[in-house]
């Protein structure tokens, strides 16, 4: 027996990403903003194919529907223009997707509709849907904020955002072993296997960087200033001088494009929509402008992993939070059996951790991995610096902590 609960939250997960279509004028639902993001239509027909994909053709056998869409869904994250051409117009996908999602949800209630299959002991195959589907409001969410930023729109800031570097309030974290993924239940193949890791002592900011930080960032010159930037992020950053949708008034304010249009900066809110680049040039502009901030580098995963069981961090889940490495499989990793919900790994990207104010709550968990490229800066993606340890000045930890810097 399937738990209520679960399918509940399924459907709720259908309704969201059927309505975000359907709020789309039809012209618009199969069209691109952004070159690096699906068309809205796109994605809500790459979910209905997985589950089409999962439910009918692996654990049922009938590979029919599944087969006559999979030229334009299957095996990609980012389609390719002819496959978005193939796209139905917007009527028809919602009554294409409503129909399916409502049968498999009609599948899933009743016991004996589907024959037996380990996906389905404990509703793991459900609870496994609402993550995957989490995961693909979350995109289709960008996708509304590139479209608002696309038409932009007049604002006035009521209030000017004030630059100020950001307090030197970090939490220490002792040498030791700590556990870095997920040990059981329903969870992505790249968080597991658990493991034990040993990590020296670090410090990691309790909050993340804030607008009023990354105004000072602007201020004094740290995108125009190639020191503090890498070879690769100097060709990405080109004419850009602040985050993609920032925007300033006719007084000079700046203020920002939301999901839903124009919006205000508030100074002690984190910093959100910049990309891995630009949160490295910020780390490298701090640790030279702020004595405080000296050695400050973006944290790599295990370390936001570890601060983030021990508690202490702050505001975690307002945005996503870059990690200096790209995601790699585990220690022993394991890929799935049929090779079929096995996650990508891609020594180009950058991993995130932590949620945004987007993600659904069975996604929010300590080992949750996620990633982006690194010039990606639509992924409501923020800051929160690591530091070397207060007392740490030994000539020895120096050298290991520039180690670790290169």
């Amino acid at each position: 027996m399937i738990d209520p609960q679960s399918l509940g939250a399924l459907a709720g997960l259908h309704e969201l990403l059927d309505q975000l279509v359907q709020d789309l004028p039809a012209a618009e639902v199969n069209r691109r903003y952004r070159s690096d993001l699906p068309s809205m239509g796109w994605l809500l027909g790459r979910g209905v194919y997985l589950e089409l994909h999962w439910l009918r053709e692996k654990i049922a056998g009938d590979d029919d529907l599944a087969r006559r869409v999979r030229h334009i869904f299957a095996e990609t994250e980012l389609p390719s223009p002819q496959q978005e051409a193939l796209l139905p117009p917007r009527d028809h996908l919602l009554n294409w997707a409503m129909e399916v999602q409502d049968a498999h949800l009609s599948l899933l209630a009743n016991p004996g509709r589907l024959p037996e299959h380990p996906w389905l002991r404990d509703g793991w195959i459900v609870d496994y849907l609402v993550q995957v589907h989490g995961r693909l409001y979350e995109r289709m969410l960008s996708v509304r904020h590139a479209r608002a930023v696309a038409r932009g729109g007049e604002y006035r800031a009521e209030q000017p955002l004030r630059a100020a570097l950001p307090a030197a309030d970090a939490l220490e974290i002792p040498q030791g072993h700590y556990r870095i993924g997920a040990r059981d239940g329903v969870v992505f193949d790249n968080e597991q296997p658990m493991q034990l890791v040993e990590l020296r002592n670090f410090r990691i900011q309790r909050r993340p960087v804030d607008n009023a930080a990354w105004l000072a960032f602007i201020e004094a010159g740290g995108y125009r200033e190639k020191r503090h930037w890498s070879e690769a992020g100097w060709r990405w950053k080109g004419e850009r001088l602040h985050p993609w949708h920032w925007r300033r008034d006719d007084q000079g304010r700046w203020y920002a494009i939301g999901l839903n249009g124009p919006m205000p900066l508030f100074g002690d809110q984190p910093v959100s929509g910049v990309s891995w680049y630009e949160a490295e040039a910020f780390a490298h502009w701090l640790g030279s402008a702020d004595p405080a901030f000296r050695g400050a580098v973006l944290p790599h995963e295990y370390h936001w992993e570890a601060a983030a069981r021990l508690g202490g961090l702050e505001e975690v889940g307002r945005v996503w939070e870059w990690c200096a490495n790209a995601p790699e499989p585990y220690a022993d990793y394991e890929r799935p059996v049929n090779g079929e919900m096995a996650s990508p790994f891609d020594a180009e990207s950058r991993a995130l951790r932590g949620g945004c104010l987007h993600t659904q709550p069975r996604l929010r968990r300590p080992s949750l991995r996620h990633w982006g490229a690194p010039g990606a800066g639509h992924l409501f993606s923020g800051v929160r610096l690591m530091l070397p340890p207060a007392l740490e000045e030994t000539a020895l930890y120096k050298e290991q902590w520039r180690h670790f810097l290169n």
